[in-house]
């Protein structure tokens, strides 16, 4: 098999298991933490916040995407294969083509750095590399066949993950933010499930006793009480329901 179908055939194979990797990164986090130096990864208010923050502004990366993006695009992609109505090139696509997977990368580097260890973190940012590189390829590969000229033109002068260039086009649709609601409290509430999770084996590794840090507990419940609203409003309403969107 060529290159360049190997390529497109394990990136349309990890697409559809992409919501796995999370829950990888949990399972590792937790292994490393029972085998590293378990008294560097004691509470320290200041650093958490640090890396809850740097998890937040990955989620404000993907509202920014998501709040001015129409339907059918920008991760409306099923399990079944890819999906794409028109090609988005304004808001944060005229900077680059890719937007909710960086956004994804500082949302789990944000646990990845709760283990304090620079080995670890660039296994992370290797991995997650390789991953998504695949990924991006089959995706990139559905476009350019749907879009042909209109895709190869608008790539060349956007980057794939890292904007390097800013010529800022403004989006075509308002900001909304129902659609953030509708589509990002999942995203938002894992964020603080996964710390919850961590810091729950961290405190049983260190005194063998089970128990969560009083910031992680407020957090997790906030957190909670706000996803089963939206979850509610959603299943139960049509609040939420944008035309178009």
């Amino acid at each position: 098999m060529a290159l360049v179908h190997e390529f497109e055939n394990s990136g349309n194979w990890l697409f559809k298991r992409r919501s796995w990797l999370p829950v990888l990164i949990i399972v590792a986090g937790i292994v490393m933490m029972y085998l590293g130096k378990r008294q560097a990864m004691l509470f320290d208010l200041r650093d958490e916040l640090i890396f809850l923050g740097v998890s937040l502004f990955g989620e404000v990366i993907r509202i920014l995407t998501v709040g001015f993006t129409p339907k059918n695009t920008s991760g409306r992609n099923t399990i079944n294969g890819q999906i794409a109505d028109e090609l988005n090139v304004t808001g944060i696509y005229s900077l680059l083509r890719h937007p909710l997977y960086l956004g994804n990368f500082f949302m789990w580097l944000g646990p990845v750095l709760f283990l304090r260890s620079i080995g670890v973190t660039f296994v992370f940012v290797l991995i997650y590399w390789l991953y998504y590189e695949r990924i991006m390829f089959a995706e990139e590969q559905f476009l350019r066949r749907k879009f042909g000229e209109i895709y190869d033109k608008w790539s060349e002068k956007v980057n794939s993950f890292i904007p390097y260039s800013f010529n800022y086009i403004r989006p075509n649709l308002p900001f909304s933010v129902k659609n953030v609601l509708k589509r990002e409290y999942n995203s938002f509430v894992n964020i603080f499930v996964i710390f919850t999770i961590l810091d729950l084996f961290r405190n049983y590794f260190l005194s063998e006793r089970i128990y969560l840090t009083s910031m992680w507990i407020w957090l997790f419940v906030s957190a909670g009480v706000i996803w089963i609203t939206l979850r509610t409003i959603e299943k139960r309403t049509h609040w939420l329901d944008v035309e178009g969107r």
